[in-house]
Parts: structure tokens; C-alpha cells; sequence
């Protein structure tokens, strides 16, 4: 099966989708790039029908505002761009291919779509090939995401810590995804980047992701659940029990080239392309005008 079309995205990023959806391109990936769970954007979605929402974390110097969740303006646009076709493999491809001529789509087993473009809006895609040429004295780059369970220590008010370092920069606290409900136990999300040379150093591993962070809340003055007094009246705690649950890494593109001169490689832009949002239209117009009226 072929299609043509004039103009392809390929990724599926959150600048992918922006830009799909104001440009009316159609959407190609084989891997499917949600945002990171606790990255925000101080933006105005109301062109996209969302809310107003504004998070406010506690920190040490006091109350952030993070503006809204990166996923709720994905799962937005996927679900916009999917009603007007613009997704038409949705998640059914694994890998794609530029031939120089067309992009092949393929499951595990075998070729499922050829497209055939005019120009082609290069995202990136882990899963694709022959889009790009990459220098290869670059030094790759990559954002680490270390999960660390709290067995014991996890009841706090703290939701986020910067450090400003590559290994470990920030600590995001979260609801505990172990437990049930909306549980006051919280586990941490530790983000640094970290280059190719650095993942496979247990400097920089797992354990010792999660040996920095206890080390930064030790320094910031937070202490595990009491554990009585001392001689001297004073309280004392036991010290904080982790464990960690995965680590999860996405690579960074670097000083990227296009194999043809019909692939133009796009810049991350979300803010701009936000900004871009308000005299955009759509198809979907008459879609989010009903979210909208149907909105709480």
C-alpha cells in the first residue's frame, strides 16, 4: 500500500504533534515519545479547550509554579490529530524506514505502509533510520531517569529539589505508584544527563543515583520517620529505606545532518509553537468547541 502525501511528520514528540496539527501534516513514528510525567510548561492552552491549571510545588525556597502538564497538552493533540486522520498507523508501527525515494513503515513482521512525500519534518525517532547522518565524533547525550522506591522515610511535603548538576539535577516526589490510592507515601524520580560514556560507569549508575539523592535530602535537613528519644532527650530517626525501581533513558539529538535535501530537521520549539496555536485552525475546531462546552 502507498500514500502521498505533501508534507510528513516524523516523531511523536510534543513538538512533533504541535506542529502537525498547525501545519495539517500527517504524524509517522514507530516510537511513541510521551512527555516525561513532571515536565511542565507555563503556557496559555486555551486554544487546545484545557484549563488553566498551574501546579504548585513545595520546594525549599518556597512555592514554584510549573504552569500545566506537558502530557495533557500530548494527549490532547494525539486524540485531535487522530480524529482527523492525521495518525493513520497510530502505535501498529515499530520501525521506519527512508529509502531515498519513500518511507517504509513496518510492524515485527513485515512492511505495512510506503509514503511518499514532497518534505519531510524531521522530530527524531529511535526507531528510524536512514533519515539523518550524525557526525560521529560527537559525543552522545542522553536524559537519565532514575525511579527509587521509599520503603521507609517516604512521608513528606517536599515535591521537587534542583541541584544544578548533571548527575542528578533534579528530584521530582510523587504519590507512590506501588500503593493504591492517593497514598501520603512518595517516591522520587531522580533526572540527570548523562553522556554514553557515563551510563555504562557505575559512577553514574542506578545505585549511585540513588545514593546522591538520599544524600541531598540528608543535606537539605530531611530525616526518616521518628525512632524515639536519645539519652539526652533528644529525637531521633531511623534513616531512609530505598529500593530502586528502573531506570529509563531517551538520547539527546546532537549536530544531526539530513540524508536528503527533502528532510528539513525541526528544532524543539513547544513554546513557540504554542504561541502559534492561537491563530491556527483546524479541522477540529467544531471538535473542541464541544470539549469545551462539555469541559467541568
Amino acid at each position: 500500500m502507498v500514500f502521498e502525501y505533501d508534507s510528513v511528520v516524523v516523531g511523536s514528540s510534543l513538538s512533533a504533534l504541535l506542529f502537525a496539527y498547525i501545519n495539517d501534516c500527517v504524524v509517522l513514528f514507530a516510537e511513541t515519545q510521551k512527555p516525561f510525567r513532571f515536565d511542565y510548561l507555563n503556557v496559555d492552552a486555551s486554544p487546545l479547550k484545557i484549563p488553566t491549571c498551574n501546579k504548585s510545588l513545595t520546594t525549599f525556597e518556597g512555592k514554584l509554579q510549573k504552569g500545566i502538564q506537558k502530557q495533557i497538552l500530548w494527549d490532547r493533540l494525539f486524540f485531535l490529530l487522530s480524529v482527523n486522520g492525521k495518525i493513520p498507523l497510530s502505535n501498529m508501527c515499530s520501525k521506519l524506514r527512508y529509502d531515498g525515494r519513500s518511507i517504509v513503515c513496518s510492524n515485527d513482521y513485515s512492511k505495512i505502509l510506503e509514503v511518499v512525500f514532497n518534505r519531510c519534518h524531521y522530530f527524531g525517532d529511535k526507531d528510524s533510520e536512514g533519515f539523518v547522518l550524525k557526525n560521529t565524533l560527537d559525543e552522545d547525550s542522553y536524559i537519565c531517569y532514575d525511579y527509587i522506591a521509599f520503603n521507609s522515610g517516604g512521608k513528606h511535603e517536599i515535591d521537587y529539589i534542583y541541584t544544578g548538576d548533571d548527575f542528578v539535577s533534579e528530584i521530582w516526589f510523587y504519590s507512590s505508584d506501588r500503593i493504591d490510592g492517593n497514598t501520603p507515601v512518595r517516591d522520587a524520580c531522580a533526572v540527570s544527563q548523562l553522556t554514553g560514556e557515563q551510563l555504562l560507569d557505575f559512577d553514574y549508575s542506578e545505585t549511585m543515583a540513588r545514593f546522591k539523592v538520599l544524600k541531598t535530602m540528608k543535606d537539605k535537613g530531611m530525616k526518616g520517620k521518628p525512632n524515639g528519644y536519645t539519652e539526652k532527650g533528644t529525637l531521633r530517626h531511623y534513616d531512609f529505606r530505598t529500593t530502586s525501581i528502573r531506570r529509563e533513558t531517551s538520547g539527546i539529538r546532537n549536530r544531526l545532518r539530513a540524508a536528503s535535501p527533502d528532510i528539513k530537521i525541526e528544532v524543539e520549539n513547544e513554546k513557540g509553537l504554542l504561541g502559534l496555536l492561537q491563530n491556527a485552525h483546524s479541522p477540529s475546531d467544531r471538535l473542541l468547541d464541544i470539549l469545551n462546552v462539555n469541559s467541568p
